[in-house]
């Protein structure tokens, strides 16, 4: 459905019994963020919660909390959306089968914006402490926006047309901010609007920001696409809605010959002006790896004015440890994508972003290994040209581990069956030839696993060619821990986890001896509890990849360096314990968790929701 804006969004959801009221008053303090949490592990309703504490706009919770609803929003569309995308992929199919694409033209026509004198944003305006204040975590640094849409253009070559809509953190209150006139702005590396503020730099200008709220979901989708650079996010949201997205110009009141672009049909638009010179403390803020960002030095808004409709509605989301509501964003995305990797990197097959795992710091991919097809013995070799290709894209340059298998060796294997995979890379991987290292590199800002923010370093585990070791299904009998280091605990088939004694800076990590069975047990993962990191899969992953920094934190029995290529005979040591630089982990309250049990109780209004 085209949905114009988002009360028709809510009201078409209503329609459909797949959105509920709540109308006793919820607390924006940590309360209805918990409830947030509970709704989508439960796979739950869209909630409108009309009655917020100290603040008289209603807020939207869970929108996009499953993928089924996801695809719901979209239903109209989808089909349109997919076909401009295989064209995009193989543009030869449009000749082949005219019929079959014959209404992509007018879905390429949606994705033009048009510009409109007037819209509904204008119709009031508000200051940034009337609007909802949102914390989801107990030590977070005040009020943020969770689905923000930050609108900005090139000031180089200002209109839509190289614009950029990102979904970018926003700070609303707490820490130096002026009340009411600044507000944080924190963008991570790698994201559009951080081209334009080095243009702006560079001309010696401010950077007008619209940060927005609300609006036709397809706006908060697209601001998540990984759209190739240069391709305005705005047309997508047209093609993805089902209708042009209308722009709306705002001249500045503040700052003569300054225009602000707006989308006329947001429920919520935040004005304001990135002086280039100015930064401030943002942070902490409890986020996606499942663990605080602390406070640093981000960009400042500073605010000129704060639009809304007269039906407005405050949507958002709580990020912490995946899975959350961001869950369903990224598979909803891939759907769309997925077609598309292999003529973006030739010789790659699928590509798989491990949610369990933060996201960036764990990619899966499967590729070719054709170089020398003749070989009686295959080893990597074009999967290392694609290893590289991968990490030089977007925001997969990110990652920290890239653990890539050859489809050669089985065309039948899932990229998303994340034991099987697992299995199939550690039957073949040579920990002596298999490990390729980058250091001193760029990681997620939001991972503090490395040696400063944005600083840490990549590893390759690349594996191709017949299996070379079957893998415990039990921890091995003859397994040898040096003195502190006790209960070994099976994750899954060649992986073990061993609970370490407590990290200590500077203190040489101990000499593991090699055992009678290591060749069937090709990972140990030193963790502070292997009794919590082998209770599932997801903990597994969660603990190994979002503490360790591949430099410093991989080890083995039998390493050794030779030209300056490091590996090692026996098994691969991952030392996955916190250490002290590392960002707290996130904890509820407690007194908040027993108000919303309280809600939850028969006869209460959270009753049979969460």
């Amino acid at each position: 459905m085209a949905y114009r804006n988002l009360i028709e969004c809510v009201r078409d959801l209503e329609r459909h019994k797949q959105l509920v009221r709540i109308d006793c008053e919820v607390d924006p303090y940590l309360e209805i963020a918990e409830i947030q949490r509970r709704l989508y592990a439960r796979s739950g309703p869209a909630v409108l919660f009309t009655r917020v504490k100290g603040c008289r706009f209603p807020m939207l919770a869970n929108l996009f909390g499953t993928l089924e609803r996801t695809r719901f929003l979209f239903r109209d569309t989808l089909d349109s959306v997919r076909q401009l995308i295989e064209i995009k992929a193989d543009p030869s199919q449009v000749m082949r089968n005219l019929w079959r694409f014959r209404r992509a033209p007018f879905t390429a026509l949606k994705m033009l914006p048009r510009t409109r004198s007037n819209g509904a944003i204008l119709a009031n305006q508000c200051r940034v402490s009337e609007l909802p204040q949102l914390v989801c975590w107990p030590n977070d640094g005040g009020a943020f926006v969770t689905l923000p849409l930050v609108l900005t253009e090139d000031p180089h070559k200002p209109g839509w047309q190289k614009s950029n809509l990102g979904m970018y953190r926003v700070q609303l209150s707490g820490n130096e901010y002026l009340p009411d006139q600044e507000i944080g702005i924190h963008y991570q590396i790698h994201r559009g609007i951080g081209v334009h503020h080095a243009h702006a730099i560079q001309a010696g200008k401010r950077l007008p920001v619209a940060v927005l709220v609300g609006g036709p979901p397809s706006l908060t989708v697209s601001a998540v696409m990984p759209l190739p650079e240069g391709l305005p996010e705005l047309t997508f949201a047209g093609a993805l809605g089902g209708r042009a997205i209308r722009l709306v110009k705002i001249p500045s009141r503040k700052y003569p010959g300054l225009v602000y672009t707006v989308p006329a049909d947001v429920d919520f638009a935040i004005l304001g002006v990135i002086d280039t010179s100015k930064t401030k403390p943002e942070g902490p803020f409890g986020d996606h790896l499942g663990y605080y960002s602390l406070r640093h030095d981000f960009p400042c808004l500073d605010v000129e004015t704060v639009y809304h409709r007269r039906d407005a509605i405050w949507p958002f989301t709580v990020v912490g440890r995946p899975p959350q509501e961001d869950t369903s964003f990224g598979e909803f995305i891939h759907e769309l994508t997925g077609p598309i990797i292999p003529t973006v990197i030739p010789g790659i097959k699928a590509v798989h972003a491990v949610d369990a795992a933060g996201v960036h710091p764990l990619l899966l991919a499967i590729g070719s290994e054709r170089y020398v097809p003749y070989a009686r013995k295959r080893k990597p070799q074009e999967l290392l040209t694609t290893a590289n290709a991968v990490l030089g894209l977007g925001q997969l340059s990110l990652a920290k581990f890239l653990l890539i298998v050859a489809r050669e060796d089985d065309e039948n294997l899932d990229i998303h069956d994340i034991p099987a995979f697992l299995a199939h890379l550690l039957q073949r991987i040579d920990w002596k030839n298999d490990l390729h290292f980058q250091t001193r590199t760029t990681i997620d800002t939001l991972d503090y696993s490395g040696s400063g923010l944005n600083e840490g370093s990549k590893v390759v585990m690349a594996a191709a060619g017949p299996v070379r070791r079957q893998l415990c299904t039990q921890v091995p009998a003859g397994l040898r821990l040096p003195a502190d280091f006790t209960d070994p605990r099976l994750v899954l088939s060649g992986i073990v986890a061993v609970r370490g004694p407590r990290f200590e800076p500077g203190k040489p990590f101990p000499e593991f001896s090699n055992f009678p069975g290591s060749e069937t047990c090709p990972i140990l993962t030193i963790v502070d509890d292997s009794d919590f990191s082998s209770q599932c899969l997801n903990n597994w992953l969660w603990v190994t990849f979002t503490r360790t920094n591949p430099a410093a934190d991989l080890h083995g029995i039998g390493e050794f360096l030779e030209q300056k290529h490091w590996g090692c005979s026996g098994p691969l040591i991952i030392d996955a314990r916190i250490k002290p630089h590392h960002a707290p982990p996130l904890i509820e309250d407690p007194a908040v968790t027993r108000k919303v049990n309280s809600l939850a109780t028969s006869g209460q209004p959270l009753h049979n929701l969460i």
